[in-house]
């Protein structure tokens, strides 16, 4: 089972932040935006564990959050964290969470509110993954109910869980392939494809999109990084089929410009969100083919 380097903060139980200053822990979350973190879980002490993807980033992470907040007293060690364990250690906190009419659960909620409208999808908690609670896959998720999914086909670039590939086919799509070039999240979505068997048009593929050739799709979902979208906005905008609809999230809003200006010599961003502290849009490029609420 992999590892995944990590990092144990731990917070002194009065520090600086009184009198209407930011805690540290506050100032921590502020500054874990910007070092490339997979997760964050936080334990019934108060400490948080963090994962990265690599051992570069958590040295790399470590080096500036001591630089940062060691003298207001945050404690650093590092540790490895089996991903099983992970998961095991999450179950007690994590819920299923809904976005409009549809409802994330991992497989051991999915009896949680059982009454309310739409669809489930149900998604096995795995580092590094989205389970539907981040910012940006919720605002995927809500844009993806803006669009009419139905009979379309939709692309999923880095799809992790691919949890956005199963919402859309849940919604109607005719078929949605998650592309990523991480093999572990090919593992862990065809692993999420079992739990969610009635979803059967749904497939992925270890592949990076900037360099594999992948059919144009009607619906292209790229929840990356704002330095990934402005990079790669002109192998993002070959990917959608003409007269379709981008939506492109994990951007911050000091970034929103300029990814939207990446994108605008292609196509008009028709809605806007967000969330958090994250940004979505969507990206409609030639004639429009599917209806879209309007902007909120």
């Amino acid at each position: 089972m992999r590892a995944w380097p990590a990092l144990l903060l731990r917070f002194p139980a009065a520090g600086p932040g009184a009198g209407g200053a930011a805690s540290l822990p506050d100032l921590v979350a502020a500054s874990l935006d910007g070092l490339d973190v997979m997760a964050v879980l936080e334990r019934p002490d108060g400490a948080w564990e963090v994962s990265f993807r690599d051992e570069l980033r958590r040295t790399e992470a470590a080096r500036r959050l001591l630089a940062w907040h060691g003298r207001l007293g945050l404690r650093i060690t590092r540790l490895d964290l089996p991903d099983g364990d992970w998961a095991r250690r999450s179950q007690a906190s994590l819920r299923a969470v809904r976005v409009g009419g549809i409802r994330v659960a991992p497989p051991w909620a999915q009896d949680d509110d059982p009454a309310g409208p739409g669809v489930t999808v149900v998604i096995e908690p795995a580092m590094g993954f989205g389970t539907g609670h981040h910012a940006t896959t919720r605002l995927c998720l809500a844009a993806l109910q803006r669009l009419d999914c139905r009979r379309r086909r939709v692309l999923d670039v880095g799809t992790g869980s691919g949890v956005l590939a199963f919402a859309a086919c849940a919604l109607g799509a005719r078929e949605a392939l998650g592309v990523d070039s991480d093999a572990d999240a090919i593992e862990n979505a065809r692993g999420n494809a079992e739990l969610n068997a009635g979803l059967p048009a749904v497939r992925f593929e270890e592949a990076d999109f900037r360099s594999r050739a992948i059919a144009p799709a009607d619906i292209v979902l790229a929840n990356l990084t704002g330095a990934l979208l402005m990079s790669a906005a002109g192998a993002l905008t070959a990917l959608v089929a003409p007269g379709g609809t981008l939506v492109v999230s994990g951007f911050t809003p000091d970034e929103r410009p300029q990814v939207l200006a990446a994108f605008a010599p292609w196509g008009e961003a028709v809605w806007q969100r967000q969330e958090d502290g994250w940004c979505a849009a969507m990206v409609r490029g030639g004639s429009a083919r599917y209806t879209i609420s309007s902007p909120q």
